[in-house]
């Protein structure tokens, strides 16, 4: 197995992984819609959305009584980096837009993460249910009452309070608290207990959105969109539309954390990390599908209040800022299985950008750096391969010699081996070491939404679409097929060498439908290995071993 072949099989096995995710979402089990599991049946509301609130398994629904009126409204709220809509009715935060990231590059609109469209549903609700709890009230989700109908941040912090209150003299203030610079926004609930009875409440709160979301993936970017969890037995698992039509989740663990995934952008529901919650999905009439959870019960003495806590985050896969707020949420930034490879090169790949400020340069570097760790790797493999070349005759000499006796012929090359100092796994060796580096780099380079929207030189101002003017899939293939003219062609069939031959231009086509910023670490992933099968050849013709 030559260089060029070692490449291609590297390119092939990864394109195989991305041809099979495609196919398995083409032509898998699709959802279906059914009936909704457990609580009741939602109900259509005025603003489009689908009632869904979940049932205390500690205590038994109240029908509280609603005696100051409030009127449904939606707040609206602008920060530095969101634009968020509340609505009065359960407090649910309706409409998310991150201000920072445009829809589309140059484009003066944000792209909206959470959205009330009935279409395409997508909202963060919350609220306290159990036996006192408003959300559980027969007579439908409070209205909670707002001094404002909009606000804006003008310091590092900015509080909207929402108030309720029942008609046995319960007040409830539900607070959203925005900080500058920051896609979480911390949700509190006061709760002020003006009866003469102890109060039970219970904290819940999931995202749902409709199933029929328009397809993010493709062949080449297989990327996921639905949910994910975190317990304190699994650091990371997705649950699928799928899965949650299949089978409904019931967890109880310390911590943990829920969240909806999309590429490059996640929103999710942080609990309080020092209690024990309960995790749970749901599939819903209507295509619709939730994730959320339910926190401890809390009674509330007479004449007492009590403060309970969550947290939303809503916003891009930032790792640094994820993992701040909740132990496994950064890995919502999915590397699949070679997450404890990728995240090192990602950590690299930072530390680079600091200096390079460019990340197609940083691209550049990186891919330099890799490339450099791994030439011992690659000057073994060619040599491996030139001493195995310079075994072939005596080989087939001694094929001719043992003939059918395969035992023989085995022992015999084995001393053969032996005798001449040459692993017959030297070649392949190497190439083992080298594909999870760049199945991860793959990975780093697709899921950091740090290279969305990243400009580079002259007419690539995105590095995470494909090339506009295919310039850089050109090059690629350009350098395959010098790597391949520069290397001994060892096939002796000719129709595999016509394939092989061909194989640059294949490749080529392929590269025209991947980002521009994998295409250039292949490329000059491309150059460095011809620079050093330069060299390498050049040290083996001194040690007079051919090629």
């Amino acid at each position: 197995m030559d260089s060029q072949r070692s490449i291609l099989v590297i390119g092939l096995f990864a394109l195989s992984f991305m041809l099979w995710q495609q196919w398995n979402l083409d032509y898998g089990p699709k959802p279906v819609q059914t009936a909704q599991v457990g609580g009741s049946v939602p109900t259509a509301t005025s603003n489009g959305t689908t009632e869904d609130v979940p049932v205390s398994e500690t205590t038994d629904s109240a029908t509280q009584v609603i005696v100051k009126s409030a009127t449904q409204k939606t707040i609206e709220v602008t920060t530095d980096t969101l634009h968020v809509s509340i609505d009065t009715r359960g407090g649910d935060v309706v409409k998310a837009q991150l201000r920072r990231y445009p829809l589309t590059q140059g484009s003066p609109e944000p792209i909206t993460i959470l959205n009330n469209d009935p279409a395409y549903l997508y909202i963060a609700q919350s609220g306290l249910i159990g036996r006192d709890g408003p959300d559980a009230s027969a007579k439908g989700r409070p209205v909670y009452r707002s001094e404002q109908d909009s606000y804006q941040m003008t310091g590092e912090e900015l509080r909207i309070p929402l108030q309720w209150q029942s008609d046995t003299g319960v007040v409830i203030t539900k607070e959203f608290i925005f900080k500058a610079n920051s896609h979480a926004i911390e949700v509190t609930y006061t709760i002020n207990n003006q009866t003469d009875e102890t109060i039970a409440l219970q904290q819940y709160a999931q995202l749902k959105q409709t199933t029929h979301l328009p397809e993010e993936n493709s062949m080449f970017m297989p990327t996921y969109r639905g949910g994910a969890y975190s317990t304190e037995e699994d650091r990371y698992t997705k649950y699928t539309f799928d899965d949650i039509t299949d089978e409904n989740l019931k967890l109880t663990t310390k911590a943990g954390w829920v969240s909806m995934l999309q590429h490059y952008f996640v929103s999710a529901w942080i609990p309080p990390q020092d209690q024990t919650n309960n995790l749970y999905s749901r599939a819903l009439n209507g295509g619709y599908a939730s994730i959320g959870y339910t926190g401890e019960p809390v009674a509330v003495a007479p004449k007492q209040a009590a403060t309970i806590t969550s947290t939303l985050y809503v916003g891009p896969k930032i790792q640094d800022d994820m993992a701040a707020l909740a132990e496994n949420l950064d890995l919502t930034v999915d590397y699949g299985f070679l997450w404890w490879l990728a995240q090192p090169l990602f950590w690299l790949l930072q530390a680079i950008q600091t200096f390079v400020i460019n990340w197609g340069f940083t691209i550049i570097v990186i891919t330099i750096l890799v490339k450099g760790a791994m030439y011992w790797l690659t000057k073994a493999q060619y040599e491996s391969m030139a001493k195995m070349r310079a075994l072939q005759p005596k080989m087939q000499a001694l094929k001719e010699r043992f003939g059918e006796d395969r035992q023989k012929m085995s022992q015999a090359m084995m001393e053969l081996y032996r005798k001449e100092k040459v692993n017959p796994m030297g070649g392949c060796f190497p190439l083992l070491l080298q594909m999870p580096i760049f199945l991860s780099l793959y990975w780093v380079l697709l899921e950091s939404v740090e290279l969305r929207h990243a400009d580079f030189v002259l007419w690539i101002t995105d590095l995470s679409v494909p090339d506009p003017f295919f310039v850089l899939p050109v090059l690629t293939g350009v350098t395959m097929y010098m790597l391949q003219r520069l290397q001994p062609m060892t096939i002796q069939d000719p129709m595999q060498q016509k394939i092989m031959q061909w194989m640059p231009v294949a490749m080529s086509i392929f590269f025209f439908m991947f980002p521009a910023g994998l295409v250039l670490y292949w490329l000059i992933s491309n150059v460095i290995t011809l620079v050093q099968a330069k060299m390498i050849y050049s040290a083996m013709d001194k040690k007079g071993l051919k090629r």
